[in-house]
């Protein structure tokens, strides 16, 4: 009897220690998934997601980079060309990013561009840090541009449904019906820009809702400044200096 007795506390014994060193081993595991050091990683792509599997912010590659995404779903075009930082707001929409590339081509030139982005809710780019070279042809600047408060999911809809008529000329007809101004007012315009353009000068233009420059600043290559007041034809009605 006591050798069964003692038999039945070994058995109990085994069975509460098994128990607690499994608990303890799964605390431990989550514990070292909630917070693990790297010293360096290689990885092409990260997403950070939030608790309900939103994206947040995806860190990628250029094969594996993500096309436009609007309340979780693709749209637009597929993924594979935009290698940077693309950010998403509360509802898994893309609103903004840090894109970069740069290369040689086969014929000896070269292209390379650098463009930081935040877009309007639920539609395209608004605000834009961007630098783009090709070939020495080079321009750096920022850009505020308004948009249309069409939602941009359903311009695309409606964009990818009308290239598919098979006729042309209503194609195109329904295209500029879509994608043209309403009310006279552009889908996008440039409101202000502050750059370096092609031509090696320093600018500052602001422009009407339309997007045509009224009020231009400049500085030319050889240190010439100017300030030109313009209609809304682009013709200049007044400049200082006068000329």
């Amino acid at each position: 009897m006591s050798i069964q007795r003692d038999l039945r506390l070994l058995k109990i014994y085994a069975v509460v220690m098994t128990l607690l060193v499994g608990t303890l081993s799964v605390a431990a595991f989550r514990q070292a998934a909630q917070k693990t050091r790297f010293t360096e990683i290689d990885v092409e792509r990260i997403n950070v997601v939030e608790p309900d599997g939103k994206l947040r912010m995806v860190i990628s590659n250029r094969p594996r980079s993500i096309g436009p995404i609007y309340k979780g779903k693709p749209f637009g075009y597929p993924g594979g060309t935009r290698p940077g930082i693309i950010f998403f707001n509360d509802e898994g929409t893309e609103n903004g990013g840090l894109t970069f590339t740069g290369r040689v081509r086969e014929d000896g030139g070269y292209a390379s561009s650098v463009g930081m982005s935040f877009d309007q809710f639920n539609q395209d780019e608004t605000l834009t840090l961007r630098y783009s070279d090709e070939n020495g042809r080079k321009t750096t600047g920022i850009t505020i541009a308004e948009r249309d408060n069409r939602d941009i999911y359903d311009l695309i809809m409606q964009r990818d449904s009308i290239n598919k008529l098979a006729d042309s000329a209503s194609r195109t007809a329904a295209l500029q019906r879509l994608l043209g101004p309403r009310n006279g007012v552009p889908l996008r315009a440039t409101r202000v820009y502050l750059g370096r353009d092609p031509s090696k000068s320093a600018v500052l233009n602001l422009s009407d809702p339309s997007g045509r420059p009224r009020l231009r600043l400049r500085v030319d290559s050889l240190g010439n400044a100017s300030l030109e007041f313009l209609d809304e034809n682009g013709a200049v009605t007044a400049k200082l200096p006068n000329p």
